[in-house]
């Protein structure tokens, strides 16, 4: 997905073993904003972010001095509230700092509950309307989120296959040259079609209702 304007990366505390290489080669471009212990982590790859955010409940008050020296803004929640640190990182990514993509790193692995609502956030009423500038990304896997409409996707050279996921009720879904086609489906409840593959390097979908997720993944 090729998105003109500002790049905002965040990255949330989840394993380390999920990082693809690109992050802990230290080759991702453009401004960070660090969610709990992801900040922390942050700084020692050499990466002062912008914005440092979250309830900070998995770090020590040591660990959290260490921040207050590096990183000029640090915006601390309580730990009982309403979003979760990754939503507040997505928020103010796309408030703060003018966000017209976000590379969400380190939200993968780990706990099932976490990784859930990671997926889940661009549901939300607020931000659903951002859902196509948001994208999880970790060793294996990158996931986009689309709202419906007509679409042009492009395979990454190192991923195998092709997953498309609705995450909503969804109406006439249709994969138009995908190696495994699909024509008008629809459902009341979230499917995954899972190990599709493209035909080349360009394929097509479209959809009319809901929420798709389209995950490119490699074993």
């Amino acid at each position: 997905m090729k998105v003109n304007g500002n790049k905002v990366n965040i990255l949330v505390g989840g394993p380390t073993q999920q990082w693809p290489k690109q992050l802990t080669q230290g080759g991702i471009v453009g401004d960070w904003v660090g969610i709990d212990r992801g900040a922390l982590r942050l700084i020692k790859l050499g990466v002062i972010p912008k914005v440092a955010a979250g309830d900070f409940d998995s770090i020590s008050s040591n660990e959290l001095a260490q921040l207050r020296q590096s990183v000029a803004d640090i915006q601390q929640f309580p730990p009982e509230k309403d979003l979760t640190d990754t939503q507040i990182g997505v928020s103010i990514a796309l408030k703060q700092l003018k966000a017209t993509r976000i590379d969400i790193y380190g939200a993968t692995g780990g706990r099932l509950d976490h990784l859930l609502a990671n997926l889940f956030l661009v549901l939300s009423d607020s931000l659903r309307p951002f859902a196509s500038r948001i994208r999880f990304i970790d060793q294996q896997n990158t996931v986009c989120f689309f709202l419906p409409g007509e679409y042009e996707i492009k395979k990454e050279p190192d991923k195998k296959y092709l997953a498309f996921v609705n995450l909503t009720a969804v109406k006439g879904l249709t994969l138009t040259d995908e190696k495994y086609q699909l024509h008008q489906f629809g459902s009341d409840y979230p499917i995954s079609w899972a190990s599709n593959e493209f035909v080349g390097t360009t394929n097509h979908f479209s959809f009319e209702m809901g929420v798709v997720a389209v995950i490119q993944s490699k074993d």
